[in-house]
């Protein structure tokens, strides 16, 4: 059976309208179906046109602006200089497969954590970092192979 896609209208007013249980909810409460893992989009109610990008960019604003952001006012000036770059088309892969490597480790270390295996959980966080890095730095020279596999070296022809 293929999951549906709930659907949240957003009127002109900013509400937020659940077509699922026929209810306005909160910005919260989209933020607790992410945290649910549930699928949804979000449309505008008049034109249909696609917002769910924008709801969810705003409920990172807002949790940014309280308690320990995560996003470093560096950190958010390199995302921008990513716009316009001609890497941009990479950048988002990147970030999603770099997060999907963060969030594998922070499972294996919860699951090493729990078993603990007569190892100190320093000893554990050590190798969790070592591994870790280790992948960063595969996943690094996997992107630029990629971007740099058919670019001529410079001054030369393209062998073939």
């Amino acid at each position: 059976m293929a999951q549906t896609i709930r659907t949240i209208k957003k009127y002109p007013n900013r509400r937020l309208y659940d077509t699922e249980i026929s209810s306005y909810i909160t910005l919260e409460e989209v933020r607790q179906l992410v945290l649910d893992g549930e699928t949804f989009e979000v449309r505008d109610a008049k034109s249909g046109e696609d917002l769910t990008r924008s709801v969810l960019l705003q409920i990172i604003s807002e949790h940014e602006e309280k308690g320990q952001p995560m996003l470093s006012p560096q950190l958010l000036s390199q995302i921008i200089r990513f716009y316009g770059d001609s890497l941009q088309g990479f950048m988002g892969p990147y970030l999603e497969r770099s997060l999907q490597v963060f969030l594998d480790q922070q499972q294996q270390f919860r699951t090493q954590l729990n078993s603990l295996l007569g190892q100190t959980p320093w000893s554990m966080l050590n190798d969790l970092t070592e591994r870790n890095m280790e992948a960063w730095r595969n996943m690094q020279r996997g992107l630029i192979d990629t971007a740099t596999q058919g670019n001529p070296p410079r001054g030369g022809k393209k062998p073939g």
